[in-house]
């Protein structure tokens, strides 16, 4: 749903209004336009709706919103609210003058009669008013109570057909140019790729609003936040233990991976204040209390655990943590979560906040149990973090079916995804070509990462084989070039635009959340290159669903 603006300010009391927007935005279809707060001048008179609904195919409605109790006494509208009571005039009269005067606008803007069913429309969403109840110039219809709010769908589409002026439909093209009035399009030069930043600074704004939840919970010394991918958690986890710093307490900053371990040791490092003792991977913590090091499978996930639950035996007092924040917790087997909580003062009821998506579990380690049977971290109060924030809703959209009923995308709209159809042996050689196209288009190489499912890019295979795996991701964080990656490795981190190089799986048990790590690590843009029936097979007829609303693309015509 395209929104006007895209996160509007509703400010101080206009609650009512925020409410109204939101439920609005769920209820109605994907095409439908919402604008806030819309103000015209028609002659010398000011106006201003509240919401403008520009539905294609139905029409159009002025909404006048009015928070707290609403009445009417002998002809005089009054408001209730936490303020006191106070006379306000005829919100029907409002909506009804501010339809006019848009209608107006429109026709001189547009250089066109305006046919379109147009209504005009009171909501009250905290005000009870009878089914039978009547006022001259406004029938029950036109009014949306308390009980309306539920069901604004019907209410509003039925107040267009029934009551609206006008003989016809909002076509879509009409309102493409509607639209273009509406949201004052000025065109700021020639650019064929338009700056990301603005948009991802929205999305870092939203995840900062997220802080909420840390408030709400500040009481809870052991906490399990669980969020789909986009939804701010290592965000959440940096400011968890920003906070625990800044209490005094001995903190542990943790995680799997090497790329989101220097990302959190770059977070940290700007830091003014107290800065937790370690900040990084487990398994760099245990390596720096004493524990030898060793190589296999075997030692990683049972010996060097054992180790450490041993070597936290003999620990003083003040080397213990008081606080573990773990981010992509799914990542921890349950034997590193039992040594690692023995490492901390209060092992069975310390602080532990674990920042997790279940659903990303592709080293499938989050199921399994401790030495007791028991999942170490299965006492952990569940917060669910639903709001995916870190991605355009197009992109979103993509990796919903991967996200659970839950997920409910928050950014805005964006740039379409393009689709790269290719055979699975070609996906290399496409996604090179796509790096190059976006190049072309004006997208620097540092905003763009590729991605892939099975090899490593030669690129990538180069500095693996050259032992510079580190040394590469510093490059990555520094923003220098184009990053080569694996899917695995790129947890928890994201670009601006990302090419999404589906060259098979070397486990199809596990393509499904490697797909779901893939496709959500764009912030602005998405180009998803491979063969549909592969992709199908991994992710399910709702992905390919989604990919066919995708803008198909070819890149070496674009580049060319």
């Amino acid at each position: 749903m395209r929104c006007i603006p895209e996160e509007p300010d509703f400010g101080d009391g206009r609650a009512a209004e925020s409410a109204i927007w939101a439920a609005l935005q769920a209820q109605l279809p994907d095409d439908v336009v919402l604008a806030h707060s819309v103000q015209i001048r028609d002659g010398r008179a000011e106006h201003e709706i509240d919401i403008l609904v520009l539905w294609p195919g139905v029409g159009m409605a002025a909404i006048e919103v009015k928070g707290g109790r609403v009445g009417v006494e002998n002809g005089q509208w009054y408001q209730s609210d936490k303020t006191g009571g106070h006379n306000i005039h005829s919100p029907v009269v409002q909506s009804q003058a501010s339809m006019h005067a848009i209608k107006n606008w429109l026709e001189n803007q547009l250089g066109s009669r305006l046919s379109s069913r147009f209504a005009y429309l009171v909501s009250l969403p905290y005000t009870d008013v009878p089914q039978d109840w009547a006022m001259a110039g406004c029938p029950r219809s036109l009014i949306l109570d308390r009980a309306d709010t539920d069901s604004l769908r019907d209410k509003v589409q039925q107040a267009i057909e029934r009551e609206g002026s006008g003989a016809t439909t909002l076509t879509p093209a009409f309102l493409d140019r509607i639209v273009r009035k509406l949201g004052g399009d000025l065109d700021a030069g020639s650019a064929r790729v338009p700056d990301p930043h603005e948009t991802e600074d929205a999305q870092d704004h939203l995840t900062i609003r997220q802080s909420v939840l840390l408030r709400a919970t500040r009481s809870l010394p052991r906490v399990r936040f669980t969020g789909g991918a986009g939804s701010g958690k290592t965000w959440l986890a940096l400011e968890k233990a920003r906070l625990l710093c800044k209490e005094g307490k001995r903190v542990g900053l943790f995680c799997y991976n090497k790329g989101l371990s220097q990302y959190l040791q770059q977070q940290v490092s700007g830091w003014r204040q107290a800065k937790p003792v370690f900040t990084g991977e487990f398994h760099e913590y245990v390596r720096a209390l004493g524990v030898p090091d060793g190589t296999g499978t075997d030692y990683f996930e049972e010996e060097m655990p054992r180790l450490l639950k041993e070597l936290a035996d003999s620990m003083e007092q003040h080397q213990r943590l008081d606080a573990v924040v773990v981010d992509e917790a799914q990542d921890f087997a349950p034997l590193w979560w039992e040594s690692l909580l023995a490492c901390t003062k209060n092992p069975g009821a310390g602080e532990v906040y674990a920042f997790m998506d279940d659903r990303q579990d592709v080293y499938q380690r989050w199921g399994g149990t401790g030495a007791d049977g028991q999942h170490p971290t299965s006492d952990l109060v569940p917060i669910h973090i639903d709001e995916n924030l870190r991605n355009t809703r197009k992109i979103a959209e993509t990796f919903r079916s991967f996200a659970g009923e839950h997920f409910t995308p928050r950014g805005g709209t964006g740039l379409p995804v393009r689709r790269v159809e290719c055979d699975t042996e070609d996906a290399l050689d496409a996604a090179d070509e796509c790096v190059e196209a976006l190049m072309d288009e004006g997208w620097s190489n540092n905003q763009i990462a590729l991605l892939t499912t099975k090899s490593r890019h030669p690129v990538h295979q180069e500095r693996f084989d050259a032992g510079s795996i580190a040394e590469y991701w510093l490059d990555f964080h520094a923003n220098n070039d184009v990053f080569y990656g694996h899917v695995l490795g790129f947890k928890g981190l994201e670009r601006s635009a990302v090419v999404l190089c589906v060259n098979g799986f070397k486990d199809m048990e596990r393509a499904a959340e490697q797909l779901y790590v893939g496709l959500s690590r764009a912030r602005s843009l998405l180009v998803v290159v491979g063969d549909s029936g592969l992709l199908e097979s991994a992710g399910g007829r709702d992905l390919k669903a989604a990919l066919a609303r995708a803008e198909a693309w070819q890149p070496a015509a674009v580049g060319s």
